[in-house]
Formats: structure tokens, sequence, C-alpha cells
């Protein structure tokens, strides 16, 4: 396809810079970072220039990426940045632990880094500063004492890096337990779940170069302007080449309307239109809306069937289940028209080439690995699997979350995707030297779940706030208050710290990537291992490397064994990690800045024949891919409407401003159709009451272009409404969405 100019049809307008639109002042922005980060300007320039971004898992190096050419750079990545450059926090706060328990979660971090390690036992009134030897000797005893069965390490997604995760899961079970969980089960579990089971692969399927020229660009559940806004280059520069972009979500997302995008001085100035279709479904819709598409696509003989027959197996089954759903029960599960199907499946039918993409909107559900499966369906109805420029992406909102499965921090996988069984546990144990348990380990809700029931001694986590993260946060707090022993590795307080333990809480302070001797890597959504070097400046405190706090603790538990679970330094951790994990043959060699190894080639499910040309092979037995039967259930009432939560100006559940710059909208906004607002007589401002089966919320109507019958809040304020244990029976990840009433306030 030739290359070609965007022009005025492709402008948002023409207001230069948006003027008068709602949107992000980026260069505003920019200026306000610089200003909050003037005490270290040289430290925060040399990260911004030789670091692996700690935003978004895009896999920026430096200024630069491996996709366009160029500077790239967002404000994901800005906002980000005080948390690296900040002084120290003033310990004497920590002196009165109630205090600092009124504080949200913002005004916790913005106290500063955490520079000592700190205790506060049961009835005392806060922490007390302790030296290294003291923290680890104290947690070292109570590990040596403690049923692995009791034991529970959680990572969140904050910034951390391969060698942390694979020390994290090796300690876990130097110490007997599989119980290690880790941030990307609350994002993307069902992604990996779905994917291996249709195609044999977790993970991204392409390069981001494959979007550059794909025909379709095809978005479900996902707002990359607002969680990775470098995309938008990315998609700008693909709209030039005749991509055309859809969007398929309950709500209109203005940012894929239209976006400003800053280092392109045409979108800057004018403005680019993102999106040029988009179809409006129910939150839950999904697979109706994909039913309806597969069906249209087969009745039109649009399916491409000699990549069926050759790279596929059970179509049939797949084509009876969808042949079994009639027009009307399709319609109404769905939110949208029988004739947008067809207009969908219209588009897919006439394209070549077209590339998947989504993300929470898609996998935070009940049945998000069935949603995840469905997209599949999709792209291998039409071959748009296993080739250039068509593939599938489950796109990452944070840095380092795509290997943190790949590595082992998960209950039910060893490094590498292996099993954990007896035949795992065998072959592990053979590699390190001691005995690895074949147990499954508990994930991250289920941990919650014995901890509410005292049956959990010690809970060592790196990072992450359960009480802003999982439903009912009433129930997380009474659960994380009945662990006897709870350590918290972090770089900055957070509310769950001041919650009080039945024993004992430790407090460990922890280096960023950009601090750590030796430096570092990550994985990125398109699989490429990245290597951040350490970058020198200034450094906090007493604070340590994460990998290494794990080691020295492991080390006094079993001193007798400490050279089993010692890595001189982080070299060596990706030394082992090459052989624990063959795919990640490589990262060894990564050593300075600009390194990379992709692993899996630019494209999965791709293989070169004898004679050179590529050829579609999928990972499964035989390599053929796996279509499932469509199974449609959704959460319906006649007079309840769909919640779903939302995120607005926000990295995970760190809330960086009040209001949305996409939207306009502040934290405390309902988004509700005109339709529903109507019926229900609200106008925009009214204050109202959300009730759910379990909790109740007040917010404010906020009319949005979303389907009728559905609303959205934000997240986490929006988790007291949000029902514990109803959860994907496959992969465990919380359901975040729910049926609420709806009231006007006087």
């Amino acid at each position: 396809m030739s290359k070609r100019k965007l022009g005025r049809e492709s402008w948002a307008g023409l207001a230069p810079n948006g003027i008068g639109h709602t949107k992000p002042n980026h260069y505003l922005e920019m200026a306000k970072v610089v200003w909050r980060n003037r005490d270290e300007l040289p430290f925060a320039w040399r990260i911004l220039t030789q670091g692996v971004c700690d935003g978004c898992a895009l896999g920026t190096t430096g200024l630069h990426d491996f996709t366009l050419d160029g500077v790239h750079l967002c404000m994901v990545r800005l906002e980000l940045m005080r948390l690296n450059t900040m002084p120290a926090l003033d310990v004497k706060r920590l002196e009165n632990a109630d205090a600092l328990a009124k504080l949200s979660a913002a005004e916790l971090r913005d106290l500063g880094r955490l520079p000592y390690p700190m205790m506060r036992r049961r009835g005392e009134r806060g922490f007390t500063r302790i030296t290294w030897d003291e923290a680890t000797n104290y947690i070292a005893q109570r590990l040596a004492h403690t049923d692995p069965q009791r034991l529970a390490f959680y990572l969140t997604s904050r910034g951390l890096t391969n060698e942390t995760y694979y020390v994290a899961q090796k300690v876990a079970r130097f110490l007997g337990t599989n119980h290690i969980d880790n941030a990307s089960r609350i994002c993307h579990s069902p992604s990996t779940v779905g994917l291996k089971q249709t195609i044999g692969v977790g993970a991204s399927t392409v390069s981001y170069q494959d979007w550059l020229g794909t025909d379709l660009l095809i978005f479900f559940g996902s707002n990359t302007p607002n969680n990775q806004p470098v995309t938008t280059k990315y998609i700008y520069e693909a709209k030039k080449r005749g991509t055309r972009v859809i969007v398929i979500n309950p709500y209109r997302e203005p940012g894929l309307e239209r976006y400003w995008i800053p280092s392109v001085l045409e979108s800057a100035l004018f403005g680019t239109r993102i999106a040029d279709e988009f179809f409006q479904v129910n939150s839950g819709g999904d697979q109706a809306f994909i039913a309806g598409v597969i069906k249209h696509l087969m009745e039109n003989k649009w399916t491409d069937d000699a990549f069926i027959k050759a790279h596929t197996r059970n179509f049939d089954a797949l084509k009876q289940a969808v042949g079994a759903y009639s027009t009307s029960l399709l319609e109404s599960l769905s939110g949208t028209t029988d004739a947008e199907m067809l207009r969908f499946a219209r588009l897919l039918g006439e394209a070549k080439s077209a590339i998947f993409v989504w993300s929470m909107g898609i996998t935070q559900h009940r049945n998000g690995v069935a949603n995840v499966r469905a997209i599949a369906n999709l792209a291998l109805t039409r071959g748009f699997v296993g080739r250039k420029h068509c593939g599938l992406v489950p796109i990452r909102g944070h840095s380092g979350v795509q290997g943190s499965a790949e590595v082992g921090a998960v209950p039910n996988l060893f490094p590498g995707g292996v099993a954990v069984d007896a035949i795992g546990a065998e072959k592990f144990t053979e590699l390190y030297g001691f005995a690895v348990p074949a147990w499954r380990g508990m994930n991250a809700v289920e941990m919650i779940d014995a901890a509410h029931e005292n049956a959990l001694e010690v809970f060592y986590q790196i990072g992450g706030n359960f009480l802003e993260t999982l439903p009912e946060p009433n129930y997380v707090r009474e659960a994380v208050e009945r662990v006897p022993v709870r350590i918290h590795q972090d770089i900055v307080l957070s509310p769950q710290m001041m919650v009080e333990a039945l024993d004992t809480v430790v407090l460990l302070p922890a280096q960023t990537r950009y601090e750590q001797t030796g430096g570092c890597t990550e994985t990125s959504t398109e699989r490429r291992i990245l290597f951040s070097p350490e970058i020198p400046g200034r450094r906090i405190g007493e604070a340590k490397a994460e990998w290494e706090i794990l080691m020295r603790i492991a080390e006094k538990t079993q001193p007798e064994f400490a050279d089993q679970i010692h890595f001189d330094d982080a070299q060596m951790i990706r030394n082992e990690i090459a052989v624990a994990v063959p795919f990640y043959d490589g990262i060894q060699h990564l050593r300075k800045a600009g390194d990379m190894v992709q692993w899996g080639g630019a494209r999965l499910c791709e293989e070169i024949d004898e004679d050179g040309s590529p050829v579609t092979r999928f990972k499964t037995a035989g390599g053929l891919a796996n279509f499932y039967p469509l199974e449609l259930e959704a959460k319906t009432s006649n007079s309840k409407l769909r919640l779903s939560t939302r995120r607005g100006k926000q990295f995970n559940s760190m809330v960086q401003k009040q209001v949305d710059p996409l939207n306009g909208a502040h934290r405390e906004d309902v988004l509700i159709s005109a339709e529903d607002a109507r019926r229900l007589q609200l106008e925009n401002g009214d204050a109202i009451i959300l009730r759910s089966a379990v909790g109740e919320w007040r917010g404010r109507c906020f009319i949005a272009p979303i389907t009728a019958g559905n609303v959205q809040v934000h997240w986490p304020e929006g988790n007291v409404l949000l029902e514990r244990g109803d959860c994907d029976p496959e992969c465990g990840i919380p359901d975040y969405n729910t049926l609420v009433e709806i009231q006007r306030l006087p």
C-alpha cells in the first residue's frame, strides 16, 4: 500500500493545538513536570535519555523505540518521573501511623521516598527506624518458623524488572511455597490463558511494525491514548499508510475519536481523527457482538476457508454454536443491531489484513478468558494470525508485567511456562539444587481470602495496595488486618502500610530500576527484552535493590543452604534466566543501553520454511489453532444498569489528577447515556447514589456518549460496588463489572 500524507480530512479541527477542546495541554503539563523535578533535573534527564521507560509496556528505550524514528515521550512516563527524583521522606512522620492513615495514596506518595527499614509492632503508635540487620534477622526468624503453606508473596507492576520477578519466585520456592503472584493477573491473565488455548502462545503475536501497513487496526475494550499514549504516533503513521482504525467499546472514548500528538507537528497543530469506525456495544457484550459478526462472515462466505482447513481445528463446533443464536438474542446481549454486526463483518471480509488489540475492557470480566478466545476465533476465521500485518495484541499497561509470568512469578507456572506439577517441580529441583514444591499456589484473590480466614502467617508484598485494587475494600482491609506479619517492600508509602497487623508490619526501602547496580531488564508488550542501565545520580538513604533484599532474607532464613539462592550480581541472575527460560536466551548478553533481544522473533506463529518463505504454524499440539464455541452469558436486568469501572488520569491505582483531561470527567462522575438520564430524570451534575448487591457509592451524573443501559465509574473508587468472589473460573481474575440501580439525591 503506497504511503500518503494525511490531509485536512483527518484533522480533528482547525483550532491550533485544540484550543477550546477538552484535551490534555501536553506542553503546559511538560512544563509542570520540569518544575516538579527542578531539584534533580540532570538526573531526570539521564533517566529519560538512557533508561527504559517505567510507565506502560511499549518499551521506549531512552527517547527512542524500535518502531519509528524520532523522539518518543509521553505524559505517562513524565508524570511518573517524580517517583524517581523525589527526596527521602522525613521518617519522623511515621511515628504517628494513625495520622498518616488519614492521607490519600497520592498524599502519602508525595511525602517522599522511603529511606530506611521501619517496624511497627501491634499496639505501637507508629513505626520505628531499625537497621537492615534487625529487619532481615526478624523476617528470617519468622520465615524459618512459618509453614510454607501460610507464607505468600505478591509483586506489583511498579517498575519491577525481570531480575526481581525471577529472584522473587526462586526465593518463594526456596522457602517451600508456590504462593506467589503478581499484578499481571489483575490485568491480563485471561489473555495468557485464552491465547494459549487457541494459538499456543500467551503473548502478542506481532511487533508494532506490523501496525504500519495493516488494512484494519481494531481496538476492543481499550483506550490507548490514555494508557499507552505513544501508540497514537503508531496509529498516526499507520493511517498515513492507509490503515483504517476500528473501535469496539460501550463508550466513545474521546481520545480514540481525536488526539493531539505533541511530537507530530501536523497533529499537534490540528489534531488527528483516530477512529474511522466506532461500534458501541454493551459492557460484557463483546462475545455476542463477535458471534453476530462471525455469523455474517459465514453466511456471506467471507471466511478464509483455505486457511481454516489448513491451519485450524474445531471450526464446525464454532459454526454450530454461532448458528444456534437468534438475531434478537445477539442484538439484546451485544447492545447493538444486526446491521452494525453486518457492517463490521463486511469491513473484515473486504480486508486483506487486520490486527486485533485489546485491554482490560475485555479481560476484567468473569468471562475474560472466553472474551479473548472470541477475539481469537474472529481473527482465525479470516486467517489474520501468523503473518505480516496480522495478529493478536493484548496490550500491556505497565512496564515489566509481560515478563513476570514468563520468568515464573505466578502460582501455577514455573519459569518458562512450565506447569507447577510433579514433573515441573522435578525439573526445577534439578536445576536449583533444592526441593521445589509441586503443589499449585494461591493467586492474589485467594491470598486475600486466606488472610481473611486467618490462614496466612507472613504476607510479603513488593509494591501494591490491595485496599485500592480489589473488590469490596472493607473485606480486604479486614483480611490484611488479620495477617500476623506483613512485609511491605516499596519505594514510597501506601495506605495499606498504615493498617495495623496482628503482630508486626515491616517496611523495607527499595531502589528504583534506575538505581540498581548492574542494570536490569524488562519485557515489553511486543516481547522485546530491553536492558536498562544503572543511572548515575543521587541515592536514597539505605534503599537496596529489590532482588538483593529478597535474596539476603532467604540466605538468613536458611544460612546452611545460602549458596543455593545466592547471586553475586544482576548479570548472574540474567545468566540463570537464560537457562531457566529457554526462549529468553540472549538476555545474558544484554549489557548496555539500547541492547535488546525479541523472544520469538518479529512474529509468533510464523516460521520460515525450507525454501525461505514464511509459513503459518501454531504452537499447539499438531501445529493447528483451536476454535472454541462461543457460550454467551451476560449480567442482565430489566431495572438495573450494567456498571463497568474505568481509568481516568492515573497509572494503575495511582490517581494523578482529579479531572480526566480527555473527557473532563471528575473522579466522582458517573458516565451515563442521555437516554438513561432522561428515563431517570437526571441532569448533568445531579447528585446520585448507586447501589449494587454489596455496596453503595455517591457520585454525580455525567451525561456521555455511552451505550444505553450501561454506566461507568472510576476505578478504584467504584470498587465498593463490586462483589468479591465473582471471578473468571479459568484464570481467577476478579470481575470489575456489576449491576446497579441509580437514584437521584435531593
